[in-house]
């Protein structure tokens, strides 16, 4: 008979035979037969419960090692360019092992990213524990959750759920015991799908990583930069780079420090990559000066810092942090146009005639020193007359020329007739520990306008130049909306009692007319908002197609080097057409300039919807404390599921479930955008002023769920509300939608 093997004896057997580790394998590797299986097969599970196995199907794992094979994700190169990787899946308790991933010369290229099968061979360096050679890449990458964790005590086989945090998923996911990674019940995770549904009829999924408390008020853009993947953490080659930068000299630049140039932003604004200066000219006209940070001069072409900056395409803003598209040292410091300090620019002066014409420009590559940073409110405050111990000195040579240049300018938009929404821009205020203080609306002043005229004009001379040059550029594309979102704009203006030209070729004169017939009334902003929808999304292209929106031929992103990849790019466009140096646009940024712009234009979404989300998000918290509460608000939407409605007091969004209009049926009409009930004739359509309560917020989705209580300051009739009413027949469901069709087309003939 032979001896069980002790405890350890079997784990060293396991850390040893990896590829060996079945119970009949170890058992055959002991000499154990017969009844001794029986307690050999009671100390593996003793093994097991402890946490010092693993049982993987039938094989005994290490708990603290990885399996020879496995499926391991590539990371970014570090600053001496190896690769190295981690592991899917993750069974220890302690510190996650390293991997460098070793490729051979005949191996595929993988990039950060990128999903191998490998196999791990164990090693005892200083900065690794395992090295991966490839055997082959895994193409489809897995489908991945960020939502909240509950632990199932109930089911030995089941680790827990996943509660997904999207608005729209109604399905939850399983996890396996073995596939938690440690998550505590209620924390947030990310996971991803991991084999078909199980046996409740639920997909699986494994957690990948643990984010911690969902409810932590910081928690709200921390969950939407995990959600929209936008990288937030720089590797230590790009910010190693960044700290080596230093201050630019004078060399083949034109000095430009005796000019009044100044930068007027937000009051909180931690980088400064735009200044103005203005000179009043004998005949009206003016000259006038935009510089902007020389971001290229820091960020050259295929380094560690531009690789980087391409990856994140652009800057991401949220109320309680900025993910930042250069690290701090470039964004806030070397490319920041602080006052009173020599910065490198890349300047345009342009020559306006009396009417606002711009007659000429000139770009340079020069050096400036910022004679004041305003805030928009010190500025307007200023030319109001209302001079503070910073604006008093500068108000001859810089307010009044600034001034009386966007005099010029609002002339010409005047003639141009650019697309004139005026939507309120909602501001977000935080407590110092992270939460809702205030969600108010932010102030907007001629100042703002001042800037934005300045910088346009800019962006067109960039354009305009390049052309000229017969250089390759970046165009920002605006094309003209569709004409099935024109309809949808022109039933929402008709249901509104307002006119949208119809049968004529689309200008923007045409929607400023609508906007101005609004102005003013209680459909302001539902107007406003619904033309901006009509509106196509503008993009980056090497080709241009136009700027609708802003009625322009040609135009270029140039004035934000520091958090928009397309002005860098305009940048080198400008030193590589100038020849002045060798920082321009490379032969490797040409190549693939149609790949950046399409690369640029997705982030940019990315980002756009990460801070939307953010934003519905905080006002949920912000409102979660007045479940029950009684609002007005306006119908902004209207789908076959119910309606949308735009709360007045904070601008929010929220859900109006059908079951909350009625229990009848409601037709949904595509094309009208209303809601019709079959047995009251109760007609739910875009624009209508409603009151509703909340009956639900949920902070960690940034949902609103609302109950309908009036519309068009009347009260809901019992028979669209609550109970169907007694003794109504209903009619046939076939001959109900033709009599709503009916109605419908007679309520269209008699409006229009």
């Amino acid at each position: 008979m032979a001896q069980l093997p002790s405890r350890q004896q079997i784990l060293d057997w396991v850390a040893q035979h990896p590829d060996a580790t079945a119970k009949r394998d170890i058992a055959k590797a002991f000499g154990i037969k017969g009844a001794e299986r029986i307690e050999l097969k009671h100390m593996l599970k003793e093994l097991e419960a402890e946490g010092a196995l693993e049982r993987r199907r039938r094989h005994y794992h290490d708990a603290e090692a990885l399996p020879p094979v496995s499926v391991i994700q590539i990371l970014s190169p570090d600053a001496d360019g190896d690769l190295f990787a981690k592991p899917i899946e993750w069974p220890g308790e302690g510190p996650m092992p390293r991997i460098l991933f070793r490729p051979r010369a005949a191996d595929p290229a993988v990039g950060p990213g990128e999903r191998v099968l490998a196999r791990l061979i164990p090693v005892q360096a200083e900065d690794h524990q395992y090295e991966a050679r490839l055997i082959r890449r895994v193409v489809n990458s897995p489908l991945r959750i960020l939502g909240i964790f509950r632990r199932d005590t109930s089911d030995p086989h089941t680790g827990g759920r996943i509660l997904p945090i999207d608005k729209g998923a109604d399905k939850e996911w399983i996890v396996r015991a073995d596939a938690t990674h440690g998550a505590q019940n209620g924390e947030l995770v990310e996971a991803e799908q991991a084999g078909p549904k199980n046996r409740l009829g639920l997909p699986s999924a494994r957690i990948v990583e643990r984010l911690g408390d969902p409810s932590a008020p910081r928690a709200v853009s921390l969950i939407a930069i995990h959600q929209h993947g936008i990288p937030d953490e720089f590797p230590d080659e790009v910010l190693s780079q960044a700290e080596a930068a230093r201050p630019a000299s004078m060399k083949g630049r034109e000095d430009l420090r005796g000019l009044p140039l100044c930068t007027i932003d937000p009051s909180d604004a931690r980088d400064h990559d735009d200044a103005v200066a203005s000179i009043i000219e004998e005949d009206g006209g003016a000259t006038i000066w935009v510089a902007i940070a020389d971001v290229a001069h820091y960020v050259t072409p295929g380094s560690a810092i531009d690789r980087e900056a391409w990856k994140r395409g652009n800057s991401t803003y949220f109320p309680d942090r900025v993910v930042p598209m250069l690290p701090d040292v470039l964004s806030g410091d070397l490319c920041s146009l602080h006052e009173d300090v020599e910065r490198p620019v890349i300047a345009v002066q342009m020559r306006l005639d009396a009417q606002g014409n711009k007659v000429s420009h000139h770009f340079v590559r020069g050096m400036m020193r910022s004679v004041a940073s305003l805030s928009y409110e010190q500025a307007q405050a200023a030319a109001d007359g209302k001079l503070d111990e910073a604006t008093a000195p500068l108000e001859d040579s810089v307010i009044k020329p600034l001034w009386h240049a966007y005099g010029l300018l609002k002339q010409a938009r005047e003639r141009r007739q650019p697309l004139e929404l005026d939507l309120p821009e909602r501001r977000i205020e935080l407590t110092p520990d992270g939460r809702v203080k205030s969600v108010n609306f932010r102030d907007r002043f001629d100042a703002h306008k001042l800037i934005e005229e300045f910088m346009v004009l800019a962006n067109v001379a960039a354009a305009e130049e390049l052309e000229r040059l017969r250089g390759p550029l970046l165009y920002r594309v605006h094309e003209e909306p569709s004409m099935e979102k024109l309809d949808a704009l022109r039933e929402v203006a008709q249901a509104s009692g307002f006119t949208l030209a119809k049968g004529q070729v689309l200008q923007t004169s045409h929607l400023n007319r609508l906007l101005d017939q609004a102005e003013g009334t209680d459909f302001d902003e539902l107007i406003n908002m619904t033309t901006l929808r009509s509106m196509t999304q503008a993009y980056y292209h090497p080709e241009n197609f136009g700027h609708f929106g802003l009625a322009l031929r040609s135009y270029a992103h140039f004035t934000s080097p520091i958090r928009r990849y397309s002005d860098l790019i305009v940048h080198r466009a400008l030193i590589l057409g100038h020849k002045w140096g060798k920082d321009g646009l490379s032969p490797e940024d040409i190549d693939r300039l149609s790949e950046t712009a399409e690369h640029i234009s997705e982030t940019e979404r990315r980002s756009m919807a990460a801070e939307r989300d953010t934003t519905d998000r905080y006002l949920a918290a912000y409102l979660s404390d007045r479940v029950g509460a009684e609002f007005s608000g306006r119908i902004s939407g209207v789908q076959k599921f119910g309606a949308f409605v735009k709360l007045d007091e904070t601008g929010a969004d929220g859900l109006l479930p059908i079951r909350e209009i009625g229990n009848e049926y409601f037709y949904f009409d595509r094309d009208a955008q209303t809601l019709m009930g079959s047995e009251t004739g109760l007609e739910i359509s875009v624009g209508q002023r409603v009151k509703v309560r909340l009956s639900e917020a949920v902070p960690i989705t940034g949902g609103l769920m609302l109950e309908l209580l009036e519309l068009e300051g009347k009260g809901i009739v019992q028979g669209a509300r609550g109970r169907r009413r007694k003794g109504v027949r209903r009619m046939p469901m076939q001959a109900r939608l033709k009599e709503i069709k009916r109605a419908t087309k007679r309520k269209r003939k008699r409006d229009g």
